[in-house]
């Protein structure tokens, strides 16, 4: 449909996912206890795992959101219905995936992190070509489970001729902004609780398409746009939803730096990561 210790020194993850059910490592355990595992919960997912992370995840989240807006045309879902599925589709990918990848699913979101130092800028291209793969993949396979149906097109993003292209700019910009701001908030601040990460980066995503879903399609995200435009053909438009995302996202990235609280250096011991959402920036 991607989180850190403010000291950037640290060069180690934490990618074990925060929740108290047993693991299965944990119920062998205690069936034989003298049984050894070879399982480190403190490693760090491979790069290669990543990618494949990044492009399932976002095949998975383009999937659900467009696969609802085709629907929308059998079976009326309402702007309601078609937001509440982007938003736990998201909130879905982001459980599931963000302790391997970051769970970033979106180009704007790799590039404002690593302008943010969050990330690291040697992988966005990367992550980037994986997303816009998920992506793409996601509106063939639709195009493909829908080919009895002309309107393939309606799961891209485009705005109403009555909408200037500065409209549609300002639009894109502002819930991609709001989207961001939350995501640095949630899942790259300590002082957040990080638990509810996911909930609260899908609950903004779902209200975002609530509110400019009908005025521009409500993209946020150049992956989303690039993928259905590839399966139908449709380019209209096309470079107000890879700009405008991209300017919110780093536009969020710079204000909320102003809120972060200033490094300071901390015996090693007490030094912690979390595995939410994004990786550890290592220069």
């Amino acid at each position: 449909m991607a989180a850190i210790s403010p000291i950037h020194s640290i060069n180690t993850v934490d990618s074990t996912p925060k929740h108290n059910l047993p693991t299965e490592r944990s119920v062998m355990a205690e069936a034989n206890p003298n049984r050894s595992t070879t399982i480190d919960r403190n490693s760090s997912p491979t790069q290669f795992q990543k990618i494949v992370a990044e492009m399932m995840g976002t095949y998975i989240l383009i999937f659900a959101g467009c696969a609802a807006a085709l629907v929308d045309k059998l079976q009326s879902l309402t702007i309601v219905g078609i937001a509440l599925v982007w938003g736990l589709a998201l909130m879905a990918v982001i459980y599931t995936l963000g302790h391997v990848s970051g769970a970033h699913f979106n180009p704007a979101v790799s590039i404002a992190l690593a302008a943010a130092r969050k990330f690291n800028w040697k992988h966005v291209p990367m992550y980037i070509l994986a997303q816009l793969l998920g992506a793409t993949l996601a509106s063939l396979t639709l195009k493909v489970l829908f080919n009895d149906k002309d309107e393939i097109r309606v799961i891209t993003t485009q705005y109403a001729d009555s909408t200037t292209h500065l409209e549609a700019i300002t639009w894109e910009f502002i819930i991609t902004f709001i989207l961001m701001f939350t995501i640095l908030g949630v899942a790259t601040d300590d002082r957040a609780s990080e638990g509810l990460a996911g909930v609260a980066i899908g609950g903004t995503l779902l209200f975002n398409v609530m509110i400019a879903g009908p005025i521009t399609g409500a993209s946020m995200n150049p992956a989303r746009s690039l993928g259905p435009a590839v399966a139908s053909g449709v380019y209209k438009n096309l470079w107000v939803f890879i700009v405008a995302p991209v300017i919110g996202a780093l536009a969020a990235a710079l204000v909320y730096s102003v809120l972060r609280v200033p490094k300071t250096e901390v015996p090693e011991e007490k030094e912690s990561t979390r595995s939410v959402y994004n990786e550890l920036y290592d220069p």
